[in-house]
């Protein structure tokens, strides 16, 4: 079984329209089409760049603004899924649920039906400046191409959460990231690679870069998408598939094998998720 994926290093600018908006994503859609690609993940929190259309009287909006999209939101990559016949992790968009936002990543299928994943873990700029809440449980989606899981950002930075993820199936996680620097880029990027040498999975991340000079907290972006194997003779020495350029506007796209993943845990150099000491600590599966 293999699968073909693209990560989008998606470039935030002012906009007018939400026109504009959809003009952009379906762009990079058809850019990954030429490859053939079976999977598209956008990043964390693109769907900011909404904030920067002007509201009523030229006035600025705000996260608590963000919600108000859905309804389009859910509509378009609805519609780009079942149109390009591809799947698309859409990124995260920020909801409201029962009156709390709420950092969502929606995985939107050929067929019209739409799986999310919350964000599990709050970053604390998302608590005390967006006031953000955490999401309740973990979700690994079956797709005819394998089972994935969608981790946001922060959430790969917790060995935990991925250990649930692969006891529950997922041979894929998709990672839509959003950091502002160098310091945040790395943390993600790093533990990225620690998690799929832990569990014998793939990693495939991405996260915006650009600027939204009006949408406070998006001022700053450093993002570089990268598609990440585990550390062993079958795959590349760096545990690199493909990585872009930082910062630039561009996407990347590579195949992923799930037979090498098989053959790696059962005969591997290591057997990570084989040799866990489920005798010392909690066996997650």
């Amino acid at each position: 079984m293999k699968l073909r994926v693209s990560a989008v290093q998606y470039h935030l600018h002012t906009i007018e329209s939400f026109e504009d908006f959809a003009h952009q994503s379906e762009h990079y859609i058809k850019a990954a089409l030429e490859f053939e690609t079976e999977f598209i993940l956008f990043p964390e929190f693109f769907t900011t760049q909404l904030l920067s259309i002007k509201g009523e009287g030229g006035k600025s909006l705000t996260i608590d603004d963000l919600p108000a999209f859905t309804d389009q939101y859910l509509e378009l990559f609805t519609e780009l899924a079942e149109k390009y016949n591809v799947h698309i992790i859409a990124g995260t968009h920020v909801v409201n649920v029962d009156g709390k936002l709420r950092n969502t990543a929606h995985l939107f299928y050929p067929d019209g039906r739409v799986g999310t994943q919350a964000k599990l873990h709050i970053t604390p700029t998302e608590v005390h400046e967006w006031n953000m809440s955490a999401g309740e449980g973990l979700e690994v989606f079956e797709t005819e191409k394998g089972t994935i899981a969608i981790l946001t950002c922060y959430d790969i930075e917790f060995p935990e959460i991925v250990r649930m993820a692969k006891a529950k199936g997922a041979d894929v996680i998709f990672c839509p990231s959003c950091t502002d620097d160098r310091h945040g880029f790395h943390r993600v990027r790093y533990t990225s690679h620690a998690r799929a040498i832990e569990n014998q999975v793939y990693v495939v991340l991405t996260g915006t870069v650009g600027a939204l000079p009006t949408v406070d907290f998006m001022r700053a972006n450093f993002g570089q998408a990268a598609i990440i194997t585990p550390n062993d003779v079958p795959f590349p020495p760096k545990g690199l598939l493909a990585e872009g350029e930082i910062n630039n506007d561009m996407l990347v796209t590579a195949d992923l094998d799930i037979e090498l993943l098989e053959k790696v845990r059962e005969k591997g150099s290591v057997t990570t998720w084989r040799d866990r000491r489920t005798d010392l600590y909690t066996d997650w599966s």
